[in-house]
């Protein structure tokens, strides 16, 4: 967690390509953090490429880097 954020993940186990979405070739990570004053915030992150298993990949770096505080 961030700064008292949470981290709210759907994961859909059938569907690899969730919080994912391709915005013209370029591959996009998207989910919601939850605030301490009960505020969320919706958060879009380019993954810079348009290769869907490096897609893949670098989205669970994300997830794993919010989940140690560290993104």
């Amino acid at each position: 967690m961030i700064n008292n954020t949470k981290l709210a993940v759907r994961i859909d186990g059938n569907n690899p390509f969730h919080h994912l979405w391709n915005n013209n070739g370029t591959w996009w990570c998207h989910y919601t953090v939850h605030r301490p004053d009960f505020t969320k915030a919706r958060v879009r992150v380019s993954l810079r490429t348009a290769d869907a298993l490096q897609a893949q990949m670098h989205r669970d770096r994300i997830f794993a880097g919010l989940e140690r505080g560290s993104a």
